[in-house]
C-alpha cells in the first residue's frame, strides 16, 4: 500500500496542471528558446512567458512583478539577502540580528559572515515560537542592517508578527528579511502591508518545481543589495545565468494556482491539523504539542511522545511518510535546534514527529494515520523498560 503522505513541509508533488505548463517548454514546438536571445521570436516567446510567470509569483505575496528575482530556490534567494545586504552595507554597519529558530538556509550564511568578523545576534522566542518586538529590541543596534525572521518556521509552524518586527527594524534603519518558504501561498502574505523588504520563497512548497524559487526586492532594499552570482546581469543584475523557462513558467502556474485556492484549502487543512490532534491528544498521555497553536501554518503539528524516540516510531510507521523534523536537518543526530530554542526538553524533543498536511491530504488519512500513531507509541511505551 502507498505511504500517507504527510511531509508536505518538506516538498509537495508537482500539480499536474503545472507540468504540463513546463513540458509546453521544453521540446520543438514549445517556448524552447533562450529568453535572453531577443533577436528572434523563439527568444522572445520565451520571455513573454517568463513575465507572465513573475506577474503571478508576484501576485501571490502582494509585490509587483518589477520586485521578483528569480533564483534557484529558497536557499539561494535566503543567501542573496543574506550575503548581499551584508556585503552592500558593510561601511554602514557589520551588525546583523535573526530569530534563534532560523533555517539552515540563513543560520549557515551568518555563521559564515559571523567568521569574516560580522557581529551576529540570535533572538530568542518565547516558549510558543513567538519573536517579540521587545526581544527584537533589545538586539537591535545603531549599527544594526539587517534583521532576518522567517514568517513561518518550517518545523513547528508558527508565524511570526511581522509588521510589528519590521517597526523594530526600520527603526535603526536596518531592512526587514523574511524566509517565507512556508507561507507563501498558504497564509495571506503582502509584503507592502508586512512592510518586509526581502522575502524568500520556492516552488516545490506549494506544488511546483524543484530547482525554483524567488526573493522580492523592494526598491528600498535594491540599493543595499550586491549579487552573489555574476555573469550576464540577468534578472535586474542580482542574478545571472540563463533563466530556466520550464522551471519559471512552472512556478508561475503554481503560484496563481495557490493564490486561487488558498482560503479554502487553509480551512479545510487546518481542521484535518486539529482532528488529527485531538485524536492523538485524547488516545495517549505525555503529548505534547510544540508551537503556538493559534498562529500556525495550517498545515504542520508538531508532536512529542513521551517515553519513545522519534527514530524508532517513525521505523515503525511504514504507513506513513513523515519526519522528525526539518528535512534539512535530517542527517544529523542532534536534537532540534528549534525544539531546544522553544525549551523543549531534550528527550521530548528526540521524540517529536513533524505531522505536515497538504492539497492530497483527506478526512480518512488523518484518522488511519492517528490510528497508526496511537498504536505504535502504545507499543513503544509497553516494550521500553
Amino acid at each position: 500500500m502507498t505511504p500517507i503522505y504527510l511531509d508536505h513541509a518538506a516538498t509537495t508533488p508537482v500539480e499536474p496542471r503545472v507540468a504540463a505548463a513546463m513540458a509546453e517548454c521544453l521540446t520543438v514546438g514549445g517556448a524552447f528558446g533562450n529568453p535572453a536571445s531577443a533577436e528572434h521570436a523563439y527568444g522572445r516567446e520565451a520571455a513573454g512567458l517568463i513575465e507572465t510567470a513573475r506577474a503571478q509569483v508576484g501576485a501571490l505575496v502582494g509585490a509587483p512583478a518589477g520586485w521578483v528575482v528569480f533564483t534557484s530556490g529558497a536557499t539561494e534567494a535566503n543567501n542573496l539577502a543574506v550575503f548581499g545586504v551584508a556585503q552592500a552595507c558593510a561601511d554602514r554597519g557589520r551588525h546583523l540580528v535573526a530569530s534563534a529558530i532560523e533555517h539552515r538556509a540563513v543560520v549557515d550564511p551568518l555563521r559564515r559572515l559571523a567568521q569574516q568578523g560580522f557581529a551576529v545576534s540570535w533572538v530568542a522566542p518565547d516558549a510558543s515560537g513567538r519573536v517579540s518586538a521587545a526581544a527584537l529590541q533589545a538586539a537591535v543596534r545603531e549599527d544594526t542592517v539587517l534583521v532576518s525572521i522567517m514568517h513561518a518556521n518550517n518545523e513547528v509552524g508558527v508565524v511570526q508578527d511581522l509588521a510589528s518586527l519590521a517597526r523594530v527594524a526600520h527603526g535603526v534603519g536596518a531592512l526587514l528579511h523574511t524566509d517565507a518558504a512556508q507561507s507563501a501561498g498558504k497564509l495571506p502574505f503582502d509584503v507592502r502591508l508586512l512592510k518586509v523588504d526581502l522575502a524568500a520563497f520556492t516552488a516545490h512548497k506549494i506544488y511546483g518545481p524543484k530547482g525554483i524559487g524567488a526573493l522580492v526586492v523592494t526598491p528600498d532594499a535594491r540599493p543595499w543589495l550586491q549579487p552573489q552570482m555574476l555573469g550576464g546581469g540577468h534578472e535586474g543584475g542580482l542574478r545571472s545565468g540563463t533563466p530556466a523557462t520550464h522551471q519559471i513558467v512552472g512556478f508561475g502556474v503554481a503560484a496563481a494556482i495557490a493564490a486561487e485556492q488558498r482560503e479554502a484549502e487553509a480551512g479545510r487543512i487546518t481542521a484535518l491539523r486539529e482532528q488529527l490532534w485531538q485524536r492523538l491528544v485524547a488516545a495517549l498521555g505525555g503529548v505534547q504539542r510544540n508551537g503556538h497553536a493559534e498562529h500556525c501554518v495550517p498545515g504542520i503539528l508538531s508532536v512529542s511522545f513521551d517515553g519513545v524516540h522519534g527514530e524508532s516510531l517513525v521505523a515503525g510507521l511504514e504507513e506513513l511518510a513523515l519526519s522528525t523534523g526539518s528535512a534539512c536537518s535530517s542527517a544529523t543526530a542532534e536534537p532540534s535546534a528549534v525544539l531546544r530554542a522553544l525549551g523543549v526538553p531534550e528527550r521530548l524533543a528526540e521524540s517529536t514527529l513533524r505531522l505536515s498536511l497538504g492539497r492530497g491530504t483527506g478526512a480518512d488519512d488523518a484518522e488511519r494515520a492517528a490510528a497508526a500513531i496511537i498504536r505504535e507509541v502504545r507499543r513503544l511505551r509497553a516494550a521500553a523498560p
